[in-house]
C-alpha cells in the first residue's frame, strides 16, 4: 500500500507497521468515550474530477487509505489536488444489528476543506474548515444492509484565502506540500434518542472545585444529569443538576497537574431518566490554573497554579514524510511529545496546525504545556509585509485595520477565521494541557487583533492570549510575543504583560540520509556537522536566552521540533530517526534554564 516518499523516499519507522485494513485503530476521542463505536479507516474508492462535475463519478479511480490526505505517500495516491477539482470519495458500510433503535452519529476528525456528505444518495450534511471535527445524525438515510456514504471535498489550498496554515501548491523552504480530503478517523457511534451531546469543564483551583455544564440532544424528557469524579478509581466527589445548567463537583485537597505531576481525575458523566442511567460518557479532568502575576520586581511573568514557571518549548509543525499531516500511527502521534519531555522542555508551541484529539490528550497524561496556535489564513505570504518590515523596523506599529494588507477586505473572510478561531477553542477547551491560545503569527492575515484578543479572553478567561506572535503588536492579550533569528536574543521593553520570545533560533543540521529532498536546504543558520550545532545551540541557551529569565522573560520557543521537508531546522531529522543533539546534552542544558527560572 505505501508508495515511496516524495523523491528520495524517507519514511518514518511506524509507516511499515500500518494495516490497511485497520489504520488508526484507536478510539479517537479519549475525552468522551462511550463503549460502541465503528471505525471506518481503511481502503475506500477515490476519484478526482473537474469541480464542474456535480454527478458522483461512473467509475473511481483506485482506491485511497483513509485517514491519510491523498499527497501522501500513505493514502497510497500521492497526488495533489488542484483549486479548479474535487475529489470524491466512496465506501459502504453495515450498521451492527444491536445498534437497533439509536440515533446514528456519523463523525469525521477532520477534511480539509469543503466537505459534502451523502448516505444514500441523499445529503446528509455540510463543513467547512480544514482543522476541526464534525459530526452528523444519519440514522434517518440509513437502510437494513449495505449503505453507501460518499464525501464530496473542494480544496482551494492558497488560492482562496481561506485558514490553511503552512500548506501550498508549490511547497518550499518554509512552506509545506499541501494536505487534502480526510486526514483524521472516520468513524460511527451509536446514541440513543436523548443523549449527552458535549460537555466543558473548567477547574478552579483555588476555590477546590471543578465546574462544568453539560449539554444533551435529542428529544424527550425531563431528564437529570449526573457528574462523578474519581481519583484512582475511588468515587470522591458527585453532583446532579439540570442540563446546561453550572454545577460544580468539589475537589477537596486537589492534585494539581504539572508537567512533573500531571494528574488527571477520572470523571463519568451520566443522562438520568428517574433513576435510569439512559446514556453515559467517561472522561478525565485536570485541576490547574494558568495566570500572570507580577514578581515584585518590576515583571510580569507567567504562572502555572501561582507559581512563576519559565515555560522552555518547541515549535513543532505536526508534519510526517510518509502522511504528511496525518501521523503513520498513534504511537508515532505520542512520540513526538515524549522526545520532547526526555530532551527537557516542557511546553510545545503546536504551530499554525491543530491536531486530533489523541494529541492533546497524550499531552495532558505526559505533563506538556501546550500554546495553541490559531490557522492562518488571508491573503498570500509577503516577504515585504511579514518579514522585511518588521525585521527592519520591529517597533514600528502596523494598523491591522488596513484589510487589504492582509488579504482580509472580505468580510465574509474576516467572519470565516471568526468562526474557526470559536471551534477550535470550544473543541479543545476541556484539555489541561492547553495555556495559550495564540491567534495571529507573524502578521500572516492579521486583523483586528486587539478586539479579537479581547473576546477571545472573555470567552476563554482561563487561558493566556497571545494575540500577535512575532511582530505586528497591538498592545492586546497576556504577553509581549517576539520572534528574533538574525540578532542576538533580547527581551521586549517591560509593559503591563508577561514577555516572551516565541520563536527564535532556527538553527539548521541537515543530516545526510534523512532528507526529504537531496541538495539545498532552508535554516536561518546553517551547521553541517553535529559538533558545530551543538556547540552554536548550546552559546544560544547559556549565554543568551539563560541571562534573560533573571530579567523577566517568562517562555521561549526554539524553531523547531523536527525537519519538516527542505526545512531542516529541527531538533529530530524528519523521519524521527535521529536526535542531532545528544540528548543528555539538551536535557542538562534545559535543567540549567529551569534552575535559572528558580533563581539558582
Amino acid at each position: 500500500m505505501l508508495k515511496a516518499a516524495r523523491r528520495d523516499g524517507i519514511t518514518t519507522r511506524w509507516a511499515a507497521t500500518v494495516n490497511p485494513d485497520s489504520p488508526l485503530p484507536e478510539y479517537p476521542r479519549p475525552q468522551a468515550v462511550r463503549e460502541k463505536w465503528l471505525n471506518l479507516n481503511g481502503l475506500w474508492d477515490y476519484a478526482i474530477r473537474n469541480a464542474g462535475e456535480s454527478n458522483p463519478p461512473d467509475r473511481y479511480d483506485g482506491k485511497i487509505l483513509v485517514p491519510f490526505p491523498v499527497e501522501s505517500a500513505l493514502s497510497g495516491v500521492q497526488r495533489a489536488l488542484l483549486p479548479d477539482q474535487r475529489l470524491w470519495y466512496h465506501r459502504t458500510f453495515t450498521v451492527p444489528e444491536n445498534w437497533a433503535g439509536s440515533r446514528v452519529l456519523l463523525h469525521f476528525g477532520a477534511v480539509d476543506w469543503k466537505a459534502e456528505i451523502l448516505v444514500n444518495g441523499m445529503v446528509a450534511g455540510s463543513h467547512t474548515g480544514g482543522y476541526y471535527p464534525f459530526s452528523m445524525d444519519i440514522a434517518p438515510f440509513l437502510r437494513r444492509g449495505d449503505n453507501e456514504l460518499l464525501v464530496v471535498v473542494w480544496d482551494p489550498t492558497d488560492v482562496y484565502g481561506q485558514e490553511r496554515g503552512k500548506q501550498v501548491l508549490k511547497p518550499g523552504r518554509i512552506f509545506y506540500t499541501a494536505v487534502s480530503g480526510i486526514w483524521q478517523t472516520v468513524w460511527l457511534e451509536p446514541v440513543p434518542p436523548a443523549y449527552l451531546a458535549d460537555f466543558q469543564l473548567t477547574p478552579h483551583i483555588d476555590e477546590a472545585e471543578l465546574r462544568l455544564q453539560i449539554e444533551r440532544g435529542g428529544s424527550g424528557g425531563p431528564f437529570t444529569v449526573e457528574a462523578v469524579a474519581f481519583a484512582g478509581g475511588q468515587e470522591i466527589a458527585k453532583t446532579r443538576g439540570k442540563a446546561g445548567e453550572e454545577l460544580v463537583l468539589k475537589i477537596e485537597k486537589p492534585q494539581l497537574w504539572c508537567p512533573e505531576n500531571p494528574f488527571l481525575y477520572e470523571l463519568e458523566m451520566r443522562l438520568l431518566e428517574g433513576r435510569e442511567a439512559v446514556d453515559e460518557l467517561s472522561s478525565y479532568f485536570g485541576m490547574r490554573k494558568f495566570s500572570v502575576a507580577g514578581d515584585g520586581k518590576g515583571n510580569r511573568r507567567l504562572c502555572l497554579n501561582n507559581e512563576p514557571l519559565f515555560q522552555n518549548g518547541l515549535l513543532d509543525q505536526g508534519y510526517w514524510p510518509d502522511g504528511l499531516y496525518t501521523a503513520p500511527a498513534d504511537e508515532a502521534l505520542r512520540y513526538d511529545i515524549e522526545q520532547a519531555r526526555a530532551l527537557g522542555f516542557n511546553m510545545i508551541r503546536k504551530h499554525i496546525k491543530v491536531e486530533p484529539a489523541r494529541w492533546y490528550y497524550h499531552c495532558d497524561q505526559l505533563g506538556m504545556i501546550v500554546w495553541q496556535d490559531m490557522i492562518n489564513g488571508g491573503g498570500k505570504h509577503s516577504l515585504f509585509h511579514h518579514s522585511l518590515r518588521p525585521m527592519i523596523a520591529p517597533g514600528l506599529r502596523v494598523n491591522d485595520r488596513r484589510y487589504r494588507a492582509a488579504g482580509r477586505e472580505e468580510k465574509g473572510n474576516r467572519d470565516n477565521f471568526k468562526k474557526e478561531l470559536k471551534e477550535m477553542i470550544d473543541g479543545l477547551y476541556n484539555h489541561p494541557s492547553i495555556a495559550m491560545w495564540v491567534i495571529f503569527n507573524e502578521g500572516w492575515g492579521q486583523f483586528d487583533a486587539a478586539a479579537i484578543a479581547d473576546w477571545a479572553k472573555r470567552y476563554d478567561p482561563t487561558r493566556y492570549i497571545d494575540h500577535a506572535s512575532g511582530w505586528h503588536d497591538q498592545g492586546a492579550g497576556d504577553v509581549q510575543s517576539v520572534h528574533t533569528y538574525f540578532f542576538a536574543l533580547r527581551a521586549p521593553a517591560p509593559d503591563h504583560r508577561a514577555r516572551i520570545i516565541s520563536e527564535y533560533g532556527g538553527y539548521s543540521y541537515p543530516v545526510k540520509g534523512h532528507l526529504w529532498r537531496e541538495g539545498r536546504q532552508f535554516g536561518y543558520k546553517m551547521f553541517f556537522s553535529r559538533e558545530k550545532f551543538t556547540e552554536a545551540y548550546l552559546k544560544l541557551l547559556r549565554r543568551q536566552l539563560k541571562p534573560l529569565i533573571a530579567r523577566g522573560l517568562s517562555g521561549a520557543v526554539y524553531t523547531q521540533l523536527t525537519d519538516v521537508e527542505t526545512e531542516t531546522n529541527g531538533l529530530l531529522t524528519y523521519d524521527r530517526r535521529v536526535v542531532k543533539i545528544d540528548p543528555t546534552v539538551l536535557r542538562r542544558a534545559n535543567a540549567e534554564l529551569a534552575a535559572a527560572d528558580a533563581g539558582g
